[in-house]
C-alpha cells in the first residue's frame, strides 16, 4: 500500500449528493423550452463533465445552438436557486473528514462545478482547506490542469497524494495527473462501469474508505 499525506476529493456523487436538485433543475429548463424531461437515471449518466455538458447531453439529438443555449441559461438561473433544496454530504461523509483531518490529512475538493459554488458549498459542509471549481482558462477535469493547481496551492507531491472520486472522469483525472485513485461506488456510476474505466481500488462505504486512508498516511 502506497502512503500519503494529502487527498484530493471530487464533490458530486463522492461528498455530496447533488443529483435531485441537479435533475430537477434540468427539467424545469427543458420543460420551459417544451422539451421532454429526463429521468433521474438519464441525469445520473450524464453527469461528471461540468454543467454544460449536462444540458446538451439532456436535449433531444439534433437540438439547435439557440435552443441548447436557452436551456442552459434557464438551467443556471433554476440552480442558482435551488441548489440546496435537497444538496446534502452522504451519510458518513463528515465523520469520513473529521477522521481524515485528526489523521493529519491535508484535504482539498477539484470539482467541474462551477467555481463560485464549489466555494459555497466548501464553506457551507466542509471547510476543507481548498477547494477548486471550473475557472475560465483552466481545462476541466479529466485535464490534470485543476488537480496541478490544487497540489501547488496544497505544496503536495504526486508521489503522497491520492485522488478519490466516483465517475470515470476522475479514473481518468487522477491518470493523466500521475496520481493513484480511489473509486467510491456510492456515487453516480455502478460497479461495471468504474472497472471498465479502469478502477482498480474500489470502497463501498465511507467508514470503509476512513480506515483504509488512516492505514496509508505518511
Amino acid at each position: 500500500m502506497n502512503t500519503y499525506n494529502t487527498i484530493l476529493f471530487d464533490l458530486d456523487g463522492t461528498l455530496l449528493d447533488t443529483l435531485q436538485d441537479l435533475h430537477n433543475s434540468v427539467n424545469v429548463a427543458l420543460a420551459a423550452h417544451g422539451l421532454p424531461e429526463r429521468t433521474l437515471d438519464q441525469t445520473r449518466q450524464s453527469v461528471g463533465n461540468g454543467i454544460f455538458n449536462l444540458i446538451k447531453r439532456s436535449v433531444p439529438a439534433g437540438t439547435d445552438d439557440a435552443t441548447l443555449d436557452a436551456v442552459f441559461a434557464a438551467f443556471k438561473a433554476h440552480y442558482a436557486e435551488h441548489n440546496l433544496d435537497t444538496t446534502a454530504p452522504y451519510a458518513g461523509i463528515p465523520e469520513l473528514l473529521a477522521t481524515l483531518k485528526d489523521c493529519g490529512y491535508r484535504m482539498a475538493v477539484v470539482s467541474n462545478k462551477v467555481d463560485s459554488a464549489v466555494q459555497d458549498l466548501n464553506r457551507a459542509f466542509f471547510g476543507l482547506h481548498l477547494a477548486v471549481g471550473e475557472r475560465d482558462g483552466i481545462p476541466r477535469k479529466p485535464a490534470p490542469d485543476m488537480v496541478r493547481l490544487a497540489m501547488a496551492e496544497l505544496q503536495a507531491g504526486p508521489e503522497t497524494t491520492v485522488y478519490i472520486g466516483d465517475s470515470e472522469v476522475d479514473v481518468q483525472t487522477a491518470n493523466n495527473s500521475g496520481l493513484d485513485c480511489i473509486s467510491v461506488t456510492w456515487g453516480f456510476r455502478d460497479i461495471p462501469t468504474l472497472q471498465q474505466a479502469g478502477a482498480t481500488t474500489l470502497v463501498d462505504t465511507p467508514a470503509e474508505l476512513a480506515e483504509y486512508l488512516k492505514k496509508a498516511k505518511a
